[in-house]
């Protein structure tokens, strides 16, 4: 199980930098939000899989 969860980590950390790249080159601020949001989406599950412990305290 282990195993499975340490590539929903990665796979989950991939993601959010994908959408960060595609942040820093939005061009309208509705496309700004919707990176944001699905980052912040992303980002919760990411805390999840990790037990709960905030992205800096785990890594």
């Amino acid at each position: 199980m282990t195993d499975l969860r340490d590539l929903l980590i990665r796979g989950s950390e991939k993601v959010i930098g994908h959408y960060r790249l595609l942040l820093a080159s939005a061009t309208t601020e509705k496309e700004r939000e919707l990176y944001r949001g699905r980052i912040e989406r992303e980002q919760r599950l990411l805390d999840e899989l990790q037990g709960g412990l905030p992205e800096r305290i785990a890594a």
